[in-house]
Parts: C-alpha cells; structure tokens; sequence
C-alpha cells in the first residue's frame, strides 16, 4: 500500500504581532522567519516523520524551489513527481501570529495553480487500487484529481482548505475521508448550526468519514454509523500554524499501518497537541517516538 500526497509547495514567511492588523491600521512586526510549508509539504512531512513512505507530487519554481525540495530530500519524502517550472514563482504563505498562538493565512498559488491534467494522469499511473491519495485545496484541478483516483480505486482523503466556491461543487461524495474544522464544516453545510456540523455533514456524506477537528475541544469522527470522540490533550500553545496539517498526516500514516481508526485518531491528536508548543508549521511536527513518548 502506498501514499501519494498530490499537493502544495511553500515558502512560509511568518510574523510574530501582538494583535492581528486591522483595515487601515499599519503594524510593527515583533520578528520575521522563512520556513517551508504549504498545506502539501506540511501532510507529506507529517506522513515521514510518523514513519510512513509517501510521495509527493506537485510543483516548485526553478528560482526559488530547490529550499522546498531540499526539505523533502531531507525528510526522506520522495519528490519524483515533484515538477520544476521556469515560467513562474513557487506558492508562498504570509503567515501572522498573535500573542495568543492565533494565525492569520495569505496564499499566492505560484506554480501549486501549474498542475496540468497529463502531470496528474501522468502521476496517478504509478499507483494502484487500495493505496492512499492525499489532497488538499491549495492547488489547480482538485475536481480531476478527485475523479481519476477513483476511476483508479484510490482511497481518497481530502483536507478541504482553503474553502473555495469551485470546491463546494467539487464531486466530495467519492471521496472516502474528509477532515475539516468547524469553519470548512459550516462552509460546506451552510445554515447549520454549529452545534449539529456532524449531522449536516452526515446527511450530506453519508458514505463518507468524516472527522470534524475543534481545536482545543477535541475531534469527532463519524464513519459507517460510528461517532467517536477524541479529545485534546492539555498544552499551552505558541504557534497552532501547523497544527492541522500533523493531524491529517499522522491521522493518515495511522490507518496506513493498520490502525484502528479510533486509534489514529488518538495518535494524531497527539502529535497536533505537540505541534502547537512550537514555532512554525513543518518544523513544528514531531517524529514517531516523540508521539508515542510524550507525557501529557
């Protein structure tokens, strides 16, 4: 069984304020630090370090992208459906970070918004029914993804951010696992009422797993007429950037190496509680010992 993460590439510039600017306002960052990200990257190193190989496909600027491969190569991902592209820029990220470990997020799509359909079908060709297609929505034709690996009889898990229009039409109903937080949860069930998400979400997908994160109040999986809750384990967060992305991945390397999915699920908790006690999105995400060693 194999993992592909199809997915994006970027430069994370993160600055630390007191407060979030206001419409307006003009604001001194306290300090300003480049790390590699992307939701993408994030999932793919989170995989590695959880102990799973995974591949990683997408693209980087041939100017700026030897930093975000050098980060794979360095985490042992395998990035040979990785593309360089001379025409344009890799993504980058504005990262925010207030007093309270809060984080606001801009996207500039760069070469993630390059992926032609013969990359995709080029890359899928690889892979074979049973294995593991990771997605998110920072990169172009989410919606052909989404197809062609269920023609091909991938097990489809998708991470739905950020929220676009275009991604509430996409065809979510073959995928297999959406994990989504209460904002992506309310986008996609408009009207309802937060306290009824995981209702809405189940009348909409009932064929799907889906695993609703809450941040400090826990996660909430519901599959194959199952709820389950897992909560959060008690730290005092610095920066919750990466916080989700080490969840999926961990959550994903978990039923990968035949976890129960109730058991994947308390494992990616708590590598997303390590996450938080720490700067930055990738470097922020713990190994497999440290996971399974941690003291709470």
């Amino acid at each position: 069984m194999k993992v592909l993460n199809f997915g994006s590439l970027n430069i994370d510039y993160v600055y630390r304020v007191e407060e979030f600017v206001r419409a307006g306002e003009t604001l001194t960052a306290k300090e300003r630090r480049v790390f590699a990200g992307g939701k993408g990257l994030n999932q793919s190193l989170a995989l590695a370090r959880a102990g799973v190989t995974v591949f990683h496909a997408g693209a980087v600027g041939e100017a700026d992208g030897g930093f975000l491969l050098g980060i794979l190569d360095e985490s042992q991902v395998d990035r040979r459906h990785v593309r360089t592209l001379k025409e344009v820029a890799s993504g980058h990220a504005m990262i925010t970070v207030n007093s309270r470990g809060e984080n606001t997020i801009m996207l500039y799509g760069g070469a993630n918004q390059s992926i032609t359909g013969e990359h995709i079908q080029r890359v899928l060709a690889d892979f074979s029914p049973g294995d593991f297609l990771l997605l998110q929505n920072e990169i172009n034709h989410l919606d052909l993804l989404i197809r062609s690996g269920h023609e091909r009889g991938l097990r489809i898990v998708l991470n739905p951010s950020p929220m676009t229009a275009a991604l509430r039409e996409a065809p979510l109903e073959k995928v297999d696992y959406l994990i989504l937080n209460r904002v992506e949860a309310g986008d996609l069930c408009p009207g309802a009422a937060e306290e009824n998400l995981l209702k809405a979400l189940t009348e909409r997908y009932p064929d799907t797993g889906l695993l609703l994160t809450l941040g400090e109040e826990g996660a909430y999986l519901h599959h194959r007429g199952k709820t389950r809750f897992q909560k959060a384990f008690p730290v005092k967060a610095v920066d919750t950037t990466g916080a989700g992305d080490t969840f999926t991945g961990y959550f994903v390397a978990g039923l990968v190496k035949g976890l129960d999915e109730g058991e994947a699920l308390e494992r990616a908790a708590r590598a997303a509680a390590i996450a938080v006690t720490r700067e930055g999105a990738s470097a922020s995400i713990p190994g497999i010992d440290e996971v399974l060693a941690f003291d709470f």
